[in-house]
């Protein structure tokens, strides 16, 4: 009763302090953290290996079940899943809750790396990741519309995704399905062993006369001017004229072994939209950041 009585003979002190009380209170409310997705260290740690052109079966017996039986042995992992593809081992190892996730990718890699000298030749380091929430993508768009979907690829690119690339936030934008513009230049195997050459030695030449290479600088009075050399070739017709090899009396050029056309790069992934062909654009946010501000 004590302090009730304080509170009814001192109503300017009663009122001050729940003022106080109130405006602590706002302040408070708005410095706290904000997030669609908090940021929670779940101890995961993925172990990823490449092995170019090695089949499922190799990858299988020569990679993923090596580091398993490796991996198998760390105390405290929860579960263990693989997955094995051509030329591809991804092993996910998720461990019990109480586990720092610091302390279980170092066991990881220090399991990994007693098992190395036991992987196929030409196997490329395994790359042994933590997972982080702040990876995982945060929106998606698809676009797609009435123009073709070469066209479409090319608008999300130079527009939607490099316009979302310089959001505050933003750490990275995936752009999946779609067909990139490419030239695809054709040869003839028969012309290309009469004339002596190999495939590699197109493929070189076609690069070295394919570049964009700074020409130095310009000095002006008030100003200095920056000059490059402007040798990209951007039509298909044009690569016909690119020198392939010189000798005889007249340079072999693309024109002579093959042929170029303007087509599209091979694609890789797919994306629909309502039953139609699309363009994916995946965002991630930096890590630390927003999720909802993004």
């Amino acid at each position: 009763m004590r302090f009730a009585d304080v509170f009814i003979r001192r109503p300017v002190f009663a009122t001050m302090l729940i003022a106080s009380l109130v405006v602590f209170g706002l302040f408070s409310y708005h410095s706290l953290g904000l997030d669609l997705f908090p940021n929670i260290d779940f101890p995961i740690v993925t172990v990823t290996t490449t092995l170019k052109g090695a089949s499922v079966e190799e990858m299988e017996t020569g990679v993923t079940k090596v580091i398993e039986e490796a991996v198998n042995t760390i105390d405290g992992i929860d579960e263990l899943r693989s997955i094995t593809k051509e030329g591809l081992s991804l092993l996910v190892v998720q461990f019990v809750l109480v586990k720092s996730r610091d302390t279980a990718a170092q066991d990881v890699r220090d399991k990994v790396a007693t098992v190395l000298a036991q992987l196929p030749v030409g196997t490329d380091p395994p790359v042994i990741d933590k997972f982080d929430v702040d990876a995982l993508p945060v929106m998606g768009i698809a676009l797609s519309g009435r123009r073709n979907l070469r066209e479409v690829t090319e608008l999300a690119r130079r527009q939607v995704k490099e316009d979302i690339e310089t959001l505050a936030g933003v750490g990275q934008v995936l752009m999946l399905g779609g067909q990139e513009r490419a030239i695809n230049i054709s040869v003839d195997p028969d012309r290309l062993t009469a004339q002596g050459l190999s495939i590699g030695e197109v493929r070189d030449a076609i690069q070295r006369q394919n570049l964009e290479l700074p020409g130095g600088r310009l000095d002006q009075t008030r100003r200095e001017l920056v000059v490059r050399t402007m040798g990209r070739v951007e039509r298909a017709a044009d690569f016909g004229d690119l020198i392939v090899a010189r000798g005889g009396e007249r340079p072999l050029r693309v024109r002579d072994i093959g042929s170029a056309e303007d087509g599209i790069v091979e694609p890789r992934t797919l994306s629909r939209l309502n039953g139609e062909n699309a363009v994916q654009l995946v965002v991630r946010k930096q890590s630390g950041t927003n999720t909802v501000e993004v």
